[in-house]
Order: structure tokens, then sequence, then C-alpha cells
């Protein structure tokens, strides 16, 4: 009886590699190629294909590991849609650490944007706009992404400052690469031009206004 199960044992596995490829979402692809590595498995063992064998065997846990990641990611795209706090922890080994004294000029409006930066500690003046920038604050990301990527205001320290700073070119991948990243950056932008909107509509309004985003973790010196 289990021999004569066994092709079409051989046919599901195919048919649910088949299948893969014709799925537009990761997650359901995900889920059927686990399956058929599975099933693959089944019949590789019983027919003594080792070849077949330790191939899906390796994919099995691959494709695992690949769906837990875009579980992840899905929830975490949800969370940043919903306005909840983003993590940007993963761009730290991507970035590299500066430091500046108080008065120094991080960038000037109108200079090449060719990097993005996160501040670590300390407080900067956006001098354009008025606006204060403190802790855990990302900057340098709207001429990052501007089509002629000039600054669009000049950045001075208020106080010392730590800085981490990533190029222009990894800030793009990672845009394309995380949709929970590109979606953060893309509300943030998006909310830094209202408020600057806002404040040059209104002269009553603080000239204080401090831009909140998300965290980094703490990089031990």
């Amino acid at each position: 009886m289990a021999l004569e199960l066994l092709p079409l044992t051989g046919y599901l596995a195919a048919l649910l590699l088949f299948s893969t490829f014709y799925m537009k979402k990761m997650i359901p692809l995900r889920a059927v190629g686990i399956a058929s590595n599975m099933v693959f498995i089944i019949y590789a063992a019983s027919a003594q294909l080792y070849p077949i064998l330790i191939l899906h065997a390796c994919l099995l846990p691959l494709n695992i590991s690949r769906m837990i990641q875009m579980m992840r990611l899905v929830k975490n795209v949800k969370s940043a849609v919903r306005g909840g706090a983003m993590s940007l922890d993963f761009l730290v080994p991507y970035m590299t650490k500066e430091n500046y004294k108080r008065g120094d000029v991080i960038f000037k409006k109108g200079d090449i944007a060719d990097r993005m930066y996160f501040l670590r500690q300390g407080l900067v003046k956006a001098v354009e706009v008025e606006a204060f920038l403190k802790d855990g604050e990302i900057i340098g990301e709207v001429g990052v992404f501007s089509h002629n990527k000039k600054r669009t205001a000049t950045i001075v320290c208020e106080t010392d400052c730590a800085l981490m700073s990533i190029p222009e070119g990894q800030v793009l991948q990672l845009f394309y690469q995380n949709p929970a990243f590109g979606l953060h950056l893309t509300q943030l932008m998006i909310q830094r031009f209202e408020r600057n909107n806002v404040a040059n509509r209104n002269d009553d309004l603080p000239k204080h206004l401090v831009l909140q985003t998300g965290t980094v973790a703490e990089v031990a010196d």
C-alpha cells in the first residue's frame, strides 16, 4: 500500500512546488513552499532519493525562517500605518559614528545630500525654519530623497552632539528592501513639511518646534 502511494506523494510534492511559481504574495508562497519541502522529504526518504532529500531538508528551515521574517515585517508595517513607534535598531550596523562640538555646522542649505543622520545625543537647530531637533531624531532625510540631492536647511549644533551617519546609497537600498522603514521615512517627511508650512503661515506658533521620531538603540563607544 505504501509503495502504491509513493508515486502520488511525488506528484503532490511536484504540484505544490509548481504552485509556488504562480503565487504573488510572499507569505502564502512560503507556506506552500514549506508544505512542498515536507512532502518532498517524505517522498525522497521513502524512495531513497538522497540528493532530493538533502536539498529539501536544507530548504525547509530556510523557508520557515523567511516566512517568519516576512510576518514580522508585515506586523511592523501595520504598526507604522497605525502610527506606532518604530525601532530603528537595524540601522546601527550600517552607520558610522560622528562627533560635533557646540556651534559646528553639520551641513548647510544647498550642500550635496550624500548621507542621512541619526542624532544619538545633543540638540541641533534647523536655522531656516528655527526648529530644534533632539536625541532620537533623524536628520537630513529630505535632502537624500529630493530630486536635486541638495540640503533644504542648515543644521547647527546647539550643544556637543553625537551622531551616526548612513550613506545615501544605503538609505535608498533599505528604503526599498524594508517597507516599514520606507513608510516611516515617508510619514516623517510629510509630517515635517506639514509642520513647517503651518509655522510659515502662522507667526504666533512657537519657534521651538521639536519633531519627535523613532529611536535607535544606544551603541557603546
